[in-house]
């Protein structure tokens, strides 16, 4: 048995239950700090063991082929756009 716990029960069984509170949190933080510490130690033993190798980057997609292209534009409500070819000159270059 721990300090702490025999602490514990030795302040309840003299009904000091404020000092058997503060020795009960003691004990717990011990059980919990010991814990941690032996899985600190289970995964520092095991950490490089059993290491599966992993790809660097995604796979490749697999190529099906070309698409069918179209041509069409449609707007945001799903109407198609149509568009007549612009006759005028297109402009000159205006770096020149």
């Amino acid at each position: 048995m721990s300090e702490h716990v025999k602490k514990f029960v030795d302040d309840l069984a003299n009904g000091n239950n404020a000092d058997a509170g503060e020795a009960f949190k003691d004990a717990l933080r011990d059980k919990v700090a010991s814990s941690l510490d032996a899985a600190r130690v289970d995964i520092a033993k095991n950490i490089f063991t059993g290491n599966v190798e992993q790809s660097i980057s995604d796979p490749k997609p697999e190529y099906t082929g070309p698409n069918d292209r179209t041509d069409a534009i449609f707007d945001d409500q799903g109407q198609q756009i149509e568009f007549t070819p612009n006759e005028a000159e297109a402009p000159a270059d205006a770096t020149q």
